[in-house]
């Protein structure tokens, strides 16, 4: 399984040049920033700005073995409900049904922007109903997202069922949605990237998505600039639980600042 996922990845082609087996180099140095922030996890990075592009990796293990995806499934749940037509575009407002939740941001009404901006499990709860699991099984297949399984015994299938994806596989599908070469429509796919900006310089774009299933937690995503986009996908474990969350963003953007690929804080 560890050497199919990895196949997958190193044999998607970047500028028409195939990466070879030999491009994905394992960075043992990178547990430096691991071990400054406390913290167990894998980070996996795919450098565009080098033709043919990198693939560099720390915990090479962790990194082919799958997990919830949680919230950074907002991602590809969008494309679903945009392409199933549960919502219609950006502006759609979903009313707030009055519900205190924990998170302040959840408390009002909603659009697809704040939706992602402030993760709210509500609205996605909603689309995942008006699709259903036939439906989405059938869309995680024709965007080969993790094991493509919506089934669930309970809760959210993207958080307490049984859909799972690996790091590899998240920076595999990101680098699909970065090209438009997923298949929906383009706008969509141009609507979602447009949803996951976090940082926007004159030089710079840094789009990504967080996701917390609890015991562990994501972040992924790229920068883009004009050498070319520095993909990302970083799983570690929680066992402070909120605590350690800050540390998904701390530990990927030490690393993307090494590598220049992130302007120094």
């Amino acid at each position: 399984m560890a050497m199919r996922l990895w196949t997958i990845l190193l044999a998607s082609v970047v500028s028409g040049t195939a990466l070879a087996d030999d491009r994905a180099v394992d960075r043992p140095d990178w547990g430096a920033h691991f071990a400054k922030f406390g913290a167990t996890g894998t980070l996996v990075i795919v450098d565009e700005r080098r033709t043919p592009a990198a693939a560099l990796v720390f915990d090479r293990e962790r990194s082919t073995r799958r997990y919830a995806p949680a919230s950074t499934f907002k991602i590809p749940h969008t494309l679903f409900a945009l392409d199933a037509g549960v919502v219609a575009d950006e502006f759609q407002v979903f009313a707030w049904d009055g519900v205190k939740r924990s998170f302040p941001g959840h408390n009002q009404d909603q659009t697809l922007r704040s939706a992602m901006r402030y993760s709210t499990l509500w609205v996605y709860q909603g689309f995942a109903r008006q699709i259903g699991e036939s439906k989405a099984r059938a869309y995680l297949r024709d965007a080969n997202y993790g094991n493509t399984d919506p089934s669930t015994s309970r809760g959210d299938y993207w958080v307490d069922g049984n859909l799972r994806i690996s790091a590899v596989e998240q920076v595999a599908f990101l680098r699909s949605l970065y090209r438009n070469a997923l298949p929906f429509k383009v706008e969509h796919q141009r609507l979602v990237k447009d949803l996951m900006v976090r940082q926007a310089t004159s030089e710079r774009i840094l789009r990504a998505k967080t996701g917390w299933e609890g015991s562990y937690g994501w972040w992924v995503g790229w920068v883009e600039s004009q050498e070319g986009a520095v993909f990302f996908a970083l799983n570690v474990d929680t066992p402070r639980r909120l605590e350690d969350l800050p540390k998904r963003e701390q530990i990927v953007r030490a690393v993307l600042r090494s590598m220049g690929a992130l302007d120094s804080e």
